[in-house]
């Protein structure tokens, strides 16, 4: 197969996710750094590189940004010294070199989040067709496939012909308000995405919720909540509503912690989660999908790392949500960043959507 991709590599996107930063904006990266945090986004962008389609040519910025995973993987790509030199880039570094290639390039894929999104953009505008590997802590925008993998598959779609251009919004929250508990989206303006399956054309859903749905839900969720069992209740207002309904304290988009009808821990990253259930040997996650997308895991929530849902039992995930926001999505989707823990979480899951009532939705 024939064409050009031009590759842009934000080698610190998603390191905020683990360690319950919500993101790497401003000094957050230095803080993750501290916090023992090690880069997703590069293993993110060697697994897109693997399933690239044969014949087709990378066109990527010098080093940590494009060249290196590239060659890793074997490739030789048309290098454009566009990045900075080291360890640290900058947003500055995503504009220019997106500005450098898109006149070489029939598209260029990003890996990162919404923030490299609306780098991008602010570059390219809509002259030239993005696709974004997931990569990020947050992932509100329309323009990322669902995996790396199926970033390559809409790659491919994409240049035989078989999907057609679309016009998808590029969204990114204020990260500071976003550790606040407040979440700020804004429209930064839009992007030309490849329509295809792999692609999550929608943004996040912030349609208001039902409020007396929530509280039967809530009712029903802590009326059926075991003794000597930990609770990690993931982000959202859905399961807010669950914390209200124990008279505890939540953090609206973080993850927390409750035993027997006590908080044991607030805002939690992966490792203090870990922690915990060494000590609590029998836990369940509750997690609500992000409205729109669908997502159960993998976005907004990467404290709930492979390791920890392998260490709570993949069939020890309550799911919840209203039948509005039910209905509004056709599959639930998993991006864990462990293939082998998402093969296992495929399949049909049940949704508690009212008091005593369940739906059953596919989780792909």
């Amino acid at each position: 197969m024939k064409g050009r991709v031009g590759l842009i590599v934000n080698p610190i996107a998603g390191m905020g996710g683990r360690v319950g930063l919500k993101g790497t904006d401003g000094d957050a990266y230095l803080k993750a750094l501290s916090l023992g945090s090690k880069p997703v986004a590069p293993s993110r962008a060697r697994e897109f590189l693997r399933s690239l389609p044969r014949g087709v040519e990378v066109v990527a910025p010098n080093g940590i940004m494009g060249e290196e995973e590239a060659a890793e993987e074997g490739l030789r790509p048309a290098v454009i010294r566009c990045a900075s030199e080291g360890k640290l880039t900058s947003a500055e570094d995503t504009r220019r070199c997106a500005s450098m290639m898109m006149s070489q390039v029939d598209l260029i894929v990003f890996v990162g989040g919404d923030g490299t999104a609306r780098d991008v953009i602010s570059a390219v505008g809509c002259r030239v067709p993005i696709l974004g590997v997931p990569s990020g802590v947050k992932m509100y925008s329309g323009v990322f496939a669902e995996t790396p993998a199926a970033a390559a598959e809409a790659l491919r779609k994409f240049l035989s012909g078989e999907a057609e251009l679309v016009r998808a919004e590029v969204l990114d929250i204020d990260e500071e308000a976003f550790r606040r508990g407040e979440l700020m989206v804004r429209l930064y303006g839009y992007a030309m995405v490849p329509r295809a399956p792999e692609v999550v054309l929608e943004g996040k859903d912030s349609s208001r919720h039902d409020l007396e749905e929530l509280k039967s839900i809530a009712k029903y969720v802590v009326e059926n909540m075991e003794p000597g069992t930990l609770y990690l209740l993931g982000p959202g207002t859905s399961v807010a509503a669950i914390a209200e309904e124990l008279g505890v304290p939540k953090t609206l988009l973080g993850v927390d912690a409750v035993y027997d009808g006590k908080v044991v821990g607030l805002d939690l990253n992966e490792a203090q989660i870990l922690g915990l259930l060494r000590t609590y040997h029998k836990a369940k996650v509750v997690l609500s999908p992000l409205g729109g997308q669908g997502f159960l895991l993998g976005r907004g929530n990467q404290q709930l790392s492979p390791q920890v849902i392998r260490a709570v039992g993949v069939n020890n995930i309550i799911i919840v949500a209203t039948k509005d926001k039910i209905s509004r999505l056709k599959v639930l989707r998993v991006d864990t960043g462990d293939e082998e823990l998402n093969r296992q979480l495929r399949g049909y899951r049940r949704v508690i959507v009212g008091y005593g009532e369940e739906a059953v939705i596919r989780v792909e």
